[in-house]
């Protein structure tokens, strides 16, 4: 089989032949269909994953078809859809795990860091955590709802979202323009943030009220003046920096959720949160049970990002326009 591997930070990625592996205990082979291209893969390579294990396939936005199952597995079987996301493997028996928060595990694995992910015609899975993808979903378009969406969508309901809520969206990138996709089908009114005015009118169509440019105002002083402030910050951006700038546009006891942040250390302003009950949090995508629930929203709502379809070779090149910031829709791995 064909496969994109990452063997080392600071080095693009190497195309080679391997052998198609065989499931174990517990596994599944899949034929992948589609893998989308994601900001952790880039993340990645660039060395910002220090439990990175070298050499591994990337990614983690899985859409295939199961082909063989390993010993002990019952479920899913042969033909099955299913799709893989960030979340590969936990222990199964600490407190998280048996609560289905198996994203909270201490010991839990990630695909396409420390196991190999999609970046390959087939893919060894844990039966545990793959997810069946509902009847009629086209598998190259649901690729990116394994992370983007799950992410965006995770993140929306851990932070407290009401259908009174004011929502802020920072970046309209691939998990912002879900969210905000998202929070607009869960009734919230939503803002979107943006650097310049180049995606106001993508935004508005989306269902964003408001647009903010942040090249020509102060973010958390627009966001004050959007009736007493945002009760929810959704950080799509790669920049904590850019989250930093809006957490005084909150509204009282409202909460700034980052999806999307840099190396640089996350600055609190301590006095405005301690006065307003302000809240800072970091979603780390979700467990097997939030997938599910991401896929049948997304399917209830006709919810799916804009793809670009592109070939394995390409990767690479995906991966420099990303790093240079001007990727343009998402770019999915299809393989025929």
């Amino acid at each position: 089989m064909l496969t994109a591997l990452a063997t080392a930070a600071g080095e693009p990625l190497t195309l080679t032949e391997r052998e198609i592996p065989a499931p174990g205990q517990g596994e599944v082979l899949v034929r992948i269909t589609a893998c989308g291209i994601c900001h952790t893969d880039l993340d990645v390579l660039q060395g910002h994953w220090p439990i990175a294990r070298f050499p591994v396939v990337p990614g983690h936005e899985i859409t295939g078809v199961v082909t063989a199952a390993g010993p002990g597995v019952s479920w899913p079987q042969a033909g099955a859809c299913v799709g893989a996301q960030f979340l590969g493997d936990s222990c199964r028996h600490c407190d998280h795990c048996v609560r289905g928060e198996q994203i909270l595990c201490p010991a839990k694995r990630i695909t396409g860091i420390v196991m190999d992910g999609g970046y390959a015609e087939y893919a060894v899975l844990k039966a545990d955590f793959v997810t069946p993808l509902p009847e009629g979903l086209d598998p190259v378009a649901a690729a990116p709802l394994m992370c983007a969406g799950l992410t965006a969508f995770n993140s929306l309901r851990q932070a407290g979202i009401a259908a009174t809520s004011r929502v802020a969206v920072i970046g309209a990138g691939g998990v912002g323009a879900l969210a905000i996709r998202y929070a607009v089908a869960m009734g919230a009114r939503v803002t979107a943030i943006g650097r310049s005015r180049r995606g106001e009118a993508a935004a508005r169509e989306m269902g964003a009220e408001r647009f903010i440019a942040t090249q020509d105002t102060d973010p958390a002083e627009a966001l004050r003046a959007w009736d007493g402030g945002a009760n929810l910050i959704l950080n799509a951006a790669p920049s904590t920096s850019a989250a930093s700038a809006t957490l005084t546009g909150l509204a009282p006891d409202g909460t700034l959720v980052l999806c999307g942040y840099g190396p640089e250390p996350l600055t609190l302003p301590t006095q405005p949160m301690a006065l307003n009950r302000l809240h800072a949090m970091i979603n780390p995508s979700g467990s097997p049970h939030d997938l599910r629930d991401t896929l049948a929203f997304s399917v209830a709502h006709g919810i799916l990002p804009e793809v670009t379809p592109v070939g394995l070779r390409d990767a690479n090149t995906v991966l420099d326009t990303m790093a240079a910031g001007h990727a343009g829709k998402r770019s999915v791995i299809t393989f025929g």
